[in-house]
């Protein structure tokens, strides 16, 4: 994620910020140009807004602003009301549940993020192929009074969340009831947007070759390795092949927790870029494998290599300064070698002019 400032007074600002803390002036983030705009409302709509500095485009909020959950923009003359990334919202909770809102929002803080990210690698929302079509939609629904589950999930380009998971207190439940190390919303968001993006990349393409020689063959039966999965746990030498646990369930979601691993490296990457963070300990030797400087925006590096020389530097240093804080890990994980092969593989597929 960039650093963003105010084009008024400069401060900085957070990409969620609506409104800037220093100036008081309406911000609103831009997809279409991946920037935060600085905004003057207009004295004939107060609804509608320029550039603080720029009269040439007019624009409004996304009409989930007033609930306070988007701060994303779009045209003045967009008749659908929605930015690009709610308009993906096919079920919102019931907000006549006061705790729903607050849970929302925190859904939609990580949903934005990621739609951020896949706006970044310029990828497509939608899969067509001869018989239908298939798009990324959302839906954010609570379990029934009665007692019925809603799973967490992906079905044919659908992702489903439950809205618990947006509670802390039970998120964190869940992590140590299953056992898992690192358990967050924007985690769940990037895991089963790889499930639809491995329907666009992998399924009958060219890559599905390589794929299976990586992630094995997804043919076999899932029902029943997650079965054996949950029965069983992942083997004791996981961390030598696979990038967690979860990932040696089933080669889709070997795919799926890797693809994950993708976007949390990039995006993070980005922001340190943006801060223009080094690794540069004064107490190792100048062989040291872990320095770092980090002055190369991560989505124009097509080289993966490069990419794992700042990440893995930048980990050490991050999970360091965690521990001083008293808190776990930043990033508990160790990436073994065939687990950065497959990173590589969702490298070079994200590559606009590789793709299959």
């Amino acid at each position: 994620m960039r650093v963003y400032t105010c084009t008024n007074c400069s401060n900085t600002l957070y990409f969620e910020n609506s409104k800037c803390l220093h100036c008081d002036h309406p911000v609103g983030f831009d997809p279409a140009t991946l920037t935060m705009i600085t905004l003057k409302p207009q004295a004939a709509d107060p609804a509608l807004f320029t550039h603080s500095s720029d009269d040439s485009k007019i624009y409004k909020y996304c009409s989930n602003a007033e609930h306070g959950v988007c701060n994303w923009l779009l045209p003045a003359e967009d008749t659908s009301g929605f930015c690009v990334a709610c308009a993906m919202n096919r079920v919102i909770p019931d907000l006549d549940n006061g705790i729903n809102l607050l849970r929302w929002k925190n859904i939609e803080v990580a949903k934005h993020r990621l739609i951020y990210s896949l706006l970044r690698l310029k990828l497509p929302f939608e899969i067509v192929a001869e018989e239908k079509t298939e798009s990324l939609l959302f839906q954010f629904m609570a379990d029934t009074p009665s007692g019925e589950k809603v799973m967490t999930g992906h079905d044919n380009g659908i992702i489903t969340i439950n809205v618990a998971e947006a509670d802390e207190a039970e998120r964190a439940k869940n992590k140590y009831d299953l056992g898992e190390r690192y358990r967050t919303l924007l985690g769940h968001f990037r895991h089963e947007s790889g499930h639809f993006y491995w329907d666009m990349l992998i399924r009958d393409k060219p890559a599905l070759k390589k794929y299976r020689q990586l992630f094995g063959d997804e043919r076999q039966d899932y029902s029943a390795a997650l079965t054996t999965y949950y029965e069983n746990g992942a083997p004791a030498d996981w961390n030598q092949r696979f990038i967690s646990p979860y990932a040696t369930a089933h080669p889709w979601e070997d795919w799926a927790e890797t693809w994950a691993h993708y976007l949390h490296m990039m995006d993070t990457l980005e922001t340190a870029w943006s801060f223009g963070i080094r690794i540069d300990p004064v107490e190792l030797d100048k062989t040291s494998g872990i320095r770092a400087s980090i002055l190369k925006e991560p989505y124009g590096i097509t080289d993966f290599n490069k990419l794992v020389n700042r990440w893995l530097p930048l980990c050490f240093a991050v999970n360091s300064l965690n521990r001083s804080m008293g808190h776990p890990d930043f990033y508990p994980f160790v990436i073994s070698p065939p687990a950065i092969e497959k990173l590589q593989f969702i490298h070079k597929l994200c590559q606009p002019g590789l793709r299959a």
